[in-house]
């Protein structure tokens, strides 16, 4: 350590390092964050039309940064296959709605809400690892796009 030359008789600690401990860069970790909450975004955006924009944000962060961040490329493709895989659960109770006529409602029904509230909280976790720079794997997720 230096001698502080406003006040020599204190030392100056060196600035903090820009690695964070995991080893990935801020802007991966930051991009990262922004792949897992797109699909938040998207989902409130296109909420009127039964939210089928989820899986859009995670899809062109994915395309965008797939080749120049290996952090962003793994961890936008996690957060669009759990949206496709979500997607295709709402999209089968909805055939079972269709094909019951109606009486599918009652397992529907709950189900879209217990899988939604899910969909959100897994979001967000996967958000918050991805921030700490933590490899995030969404549960029951179907590797689609690989």
């Amino acid at each position: 350590m230096s001698e502080n030359p406003i006040d020599p008789g204190q030392t100056s600690t060196p600035p903090p390092s820009a690695e964070h401990p995991s080893g990935v860069s801020s802007d991966q970790r930051q991009w990262a964050m922004f792949a897992h909450l797109s699909a938040i975004a998207g989902a409130v955006l296109t909420s009127g039309v039964g939210g089928w924009g989820t899986f859009l944000g995670p899809l062109i962060i994915w395309l965008v940064k797939k080749d120049t961040m290996p952090f962003v490329d793994d961890q936008a493709k996690e957060a669009l296959n759990f949206n496709i895989t979500v997607a295709i659960v709402f999209f089968a109770l909805a055939v079972l709605v269709f094909v019951t006529l109606g009486i599918g409602l009652l397992i529907a029904i709950p189900a879209w809400f217990v899988i939604g509230i899910a969909w959100l909280v897994f979001a967000i976790i996967a958000a918050i690892k991805a921030n700490d720079g933590v490899t995030y794997r969404y549960p029951f997720t179907l590797r689609l796009v690989k």
